[in-house]
């Protein structure tokens, strides 16, 4: 159900910040409230609060953001806690951030070691990745995942490739019996 939400009402922001043409203006602006929403976990509890009424859950979305981000945003925040969808307002961000960076040839990879990587490492696989890819910029998300033993996981939209000693001995192991 929430992934029905995230993508219903974030295609809709997408389709508006495409048809204004203002695709950069609105990923910055869902940025800007993805991040006060992380940082300020006060305010979420606030929100989600059962004895709050929505009319003053709305009333302290509109005193935060008014002025500070488009009418637009604004209004699809009061919209999902008017249809009390509160709880899927990063997922609803989440999707806005990938239609829009998708659109703009940005894939984001998120990139699994066994150990740290180094900075050339990291610019390695990103340009492998441009080369084997469609998109014209990588954005690596990278993290330490000490049960791989080695190799990489690599997922990137909806395609995941998993080079690790894991995988493999697991493979192995599995062909052996």
């Amino acid at each position: 159900m929430a992934k029905q939400v995230s993508k219903t009402y974030g295609s809709a922001l997408f389709e508006v910040a495409m048809e204004s043409g203002k695709p950069d203006a609105i990923l910055e602006e869902v940025l800007f409230v993805k991040q006060t929403f992380l940082e300020n976990e006060a305010l979420g509890k606030l929100l989600l609060h059962p004895n709050i009424e929505k009319e003053e859950k709305i009333q302290v979305i509109e005193n935060i953001y008014k002025g500070k981000v488009s009418d637009e945003i604004t209004g699809l925040m009061v919209m999902l806690i008017d249809k009390g969808h509160l709880k899927d307002f990063i997922p609803v961000f989440d999707y806005v951030i990938s239609a829009i960076k998708e659109e703009k040839g940005i894939g984001v990879a998120y990139i699994s070691s066994a150990v740290e990587l180094s900075k050339a490492q990291k610019d390695k696989i990103e340009q492998k990745l441009l080369e084997t890819t469609k998109y014209q910029e990588i954005e690596g998300v990278y993290r330490v995942d000490s049960s791989l033993i080695g190799g990489l996981v690599i997922r990137i939209a909806d395609t995941v490739v998993d080079s690790s000693l894991q995988t493999q001995i697991a493979k192995l192991s599995k062909s052996l019996l």
